[in-house]
């Protein structure tokens, strides 16, 4: 059972578990459960999803019960009038914020305009070594992205040299590795955590905030935080 955040008799909003596609993709055929079919069945209602989640990230993901709420809803994402934060797992120590503005590709090659703000909300050094290192360095940062790129906030970490912890595209190898031998985590530890916008029918500001999930939540007390 998909765990449901929010819902009224136009809006539903779940806590994606990380792993789970959005809906059918041919770039995913070896998936055999998808958010909407399985919150389609749980409510026995049709959904449309108004936003995407990357497979691998867990956390808020929002849905339209009817067409014309699912249209203003995307309008508003693409207005960015939809505040958009995230919890992240990455490699270092970030500073206290930072603004990433950087450019991504589309798949066509085309340059995009991408900005991303962070805030470091705690810091860990781990008795792990790691390479020359004789211990392992982590912080736990809070993301706002203004922009909504394919991958922006995996891409623009990186970019930083802060990858994501579990990031198997744009993140660090080795990392990922030692917490795979380590720890037997796998998880991509990027999570949506709040989604706060106008309610597209009764003007009502929403403020919808989703926990981080189990294997998150492991990787936070392995830090001590």
């Amino acid at each position: 059972m998909l765990d449901i955040l929010y819902r009224d008799e136009y809006l539903i909003a779940i806590n994606k578990p990380h792993g789970l596609l959005v809906h059918r993709s041919p770039i995913a055929a070896d998936a055999e459960e998808f958010a909407l079919q399985l919150l389609r069945d749980q409510v026995g209602l049709k959904v449309n999803p108004v936003h995407r989640l990357d497979r691998a990230t867990g956390g808020i993901l929002l849905f339209a019960l009817n067409k014309e709420v699912e249209i203003m809803m995307q309008q508003q994402f693409a207005d960015n009038r939809v505040e958009k934060k995230y919890s992240a797992i990455v490699r270092g120590y970030t500073p206290d914020s930072e603004d990433i503005d950087y450019p991504l590709r589309k798949e066509n090659g085309a340059l995009q305009g991408a900005h991303t703000r962070y805030t470091t909300l705690k810091r860990a050094e781990i008795a792990v070594p790691l390479g020359r290192h004789d211990t392992s360095r982590y912080s736990l940062v809070e993301v706002v992205p203004s922009t909504g790129r394919m991958h922006q906030i995996r891409k623009h970490l990186s970019h930083v040299n802060h990858p994501i912890i579990g990031d198997t595209t744009h993140g660090c190898n080795k990392q990922n590795k030692l917490f795979r031998e380590k720890w037997e985590m796998t998880t991509l530890l990027l999570h949506a955590s709040t989604l706060s916008f106008k309610h597209p029918v009764s003007g009502e500001y929403l403020n919808i905030n989703a926990a981080v999930n189990s294997e998150f939540s492991r990787v936070m007390n392995l830090m001590d935080w």
